[in-house]
């Protein structure tokens, strides 16, 4: 049996991308030197290469314009920019690049990546004026790139042990991979990367961390290391560390803050591939970089999502709603809007007990290719009795030039590409010890509440399942473990 492959960093090559647009995704350059700032020219000066438009590509163009990188050409060097001069200018000029989708007046976030007035207008009048070069004392010094990670070379690097055949046609793939951590004791991580090892065939990749050995079971009853899923990973009881999707860049938490990799975990990843018409072969890794300091704030993950989906053929703008209470104090560090191909925007507002309202992010212009997650410059403070909202529309008609069916059709909650989704997932703390089972901002005093009201029997079949420790009781996360299990099953049971 082929056995998963745990490994520690080590220079590794560039994934090869194979994608449809001539201009991609242009993310700063994490690493990198900082470019010098650039002088606005008077009226009567020459917009140059060197001294105006070098420092906007370096510092938002070139960490994934280069060599081995997602974007098909590389912004490197003056004679680079000038070839495609024409192209840069319009995919600038219309704000396609660099693809930051959130609206600038909610929200404000970290790593923004949207060009000024004023940049884009010098990168127009440079490629209309004939792309001139400028003096070479006004070039700033490239950027440097010392890992093909964001972040540089992680503490560890999973993957599965062998590469993943994708078949030519078909339906979409979902695929769990089981990766046994070994760890002895917990750990906790302050960031998770994710390189695709084929950009062209894979979705998206969920990292989850499975504690109850379900999906060892799985995996041993399939391949041995991977099994196939219809969406999900099969199972109730895992949790959810991270998640990457095209336009997603990693960040670190702040200080003191971490994500929990319990004792014992073995990590999922399941990964979405959709097809291309030819066979195609996939070995995605997963970065971690482990915490440096103690944890003062375990960060969990929750979502508020659109229920009951259902996207009639025809429409050109069908609101989809959702709405999550915040039962606990909270603190937002992060939120991640996700749709499919018929998503045009979504909205998502913060009410507070007084009746004042936050916006949290608006994307007024959903692009299914550029998805990320946006990191709160001072992370957001909800307190107990608040409220979150989402608003989305969907254009389910004909005049849709992404719409995936012709003719159009009704569309459901899926996991396939053709189907939709509708959520925000977020990040937070609470100021309560954390559970896994209490739900956005409800702490350990809510947990211990509703351990109380279990009835005897349950509460004694619980101690059965989850105490994994052998003393007689649940402890800490075992209880948390115990009580999300419990609660997705009334949710599948509809109470």
């Amino acid at each position: 049996m082929n056995q998963p492959v745990l490994t520690t960093a080590s220079p590794l090559r560039a994934a090869l991308c194979n994608m449809l647009l001539a201009a991609v995704i242009t993310t700063a350059a994490f690493g990198a030197a900082p470019a010098a700032p650039s002088v606005a020219p008077t009226a009567d000066e020459t917009v140059t290469f060197n001294r105006d438009i070098a420092p906007i590509i370096f510092q938002n163009c070139s960490s994934c314009h280069r060599p081995g990188e997602v974007a098909p050409f590389s912004l490197l060097t003056y004679d680079d920019v000038r070839k495609r001069a024409k192209t840069v200018a319009q995919v600038v000029g219309e704000r396609l690049m660099p693809p930051w989708k959130a609206d600038p007046a909610v929200g404000k976030f970290h790593d923004v990546r949207r060009l000024s007035d004023d940049q884009i207008r010098r990168v127009s009048t440079w490629a209309s004026t004939g792309t001139p070069e400028g003096r070479a004392a006004d070039l700033p010094a490239p950027p440097k790139f010392t890992s093909e990670w964001a972040l540089g070379e992680p503490d560890l690097i999973i993957q599965p042990s062998e590469a993943f055949l994708v078949e030519a046609e078909g339906r979409d793939v979902y695929r769990a991979f089981v990766i046994p951590t070994g760890f002895t004791q917990d750990r906790h991580v302050s960031a998770v990367d994710f390189r695709p090892g084929n950009r062209s065939v894979v979705h998206h990749v969920i990292a989850y961390l499975d504690t109850t050995g379900q999906a060892r079971k799985l995996a041993a009853a399939s391949s041995g290391s991977s099994y196939a899923t219809g969406g999900g990973i099969g199972f109730i009881g895992a949790e959810w560390l991270e998640g990457w999707a095209p336009g997603k860049t990693p960040r670190h938490l702040p200080a003191r803050h971490g994500k929990l990799i319990p004792a014992g975990a073995d990590f999922v990843l399941q990964v979405h591939y959709h097809k291309t018409g030819k066979p195609e072969r996939d070995q995605t890794r997963v970065g971690l970089y482990f915490a440096k300091e103690p944890i003062d704030h375990r960060v969990l993950v929750s979502r508020v999502n659109s229920r009951g989906l259902q996207i009639p053929a025809g429409e050109t703008n069908h609101i989809a709603r959702g709405t999550l209470p915040v039962p606990g104090n909270a603190t937002i560090l992060e939120i991640f809007p996700h749709m499919h191909l018929l998503g045009r925007s979504m909205t998502v507002t913060a009410t507070l007990p007084d009746g004042r309202e936050i916006g949290m992010v608006r994307i007024p212009d959903w692009d299914y290719n550029w998805q990320r997650g946006y990191a709160y410059e001072q992370p957001l403070q909800l307190p107990r009795g608040s409220r979150i909202d989402l608003v989305a529309s969907f254009d389910n008609s004909a005049q849709n030039p992404r719409n995936p069916n012709h003719p159009p059709k009704l569309v459901r909650w899926g996991e396939q590409t053709t189907d939709e989704m509708c959520i925000a997932f977020l990040s937070y703390t609470t100021d309560t010890p954390p559970t896994r089972g209490g739900g956005l901002g409800a702490g350990a005093s809510a947990a211990a509440k509703i351990w109380q009201n279990l009835s005897p029997a349950l509460r004694a079949e619980l101690l059965r399942r989850f105490d994994k420790n052998g003393n007689g009781t649940l402890d800490g996360d075992e209880r948390a473990d115990a009580l999300r299990y419990w609660q997705s099953l009334r949710r599948d049971a509809g109470k």
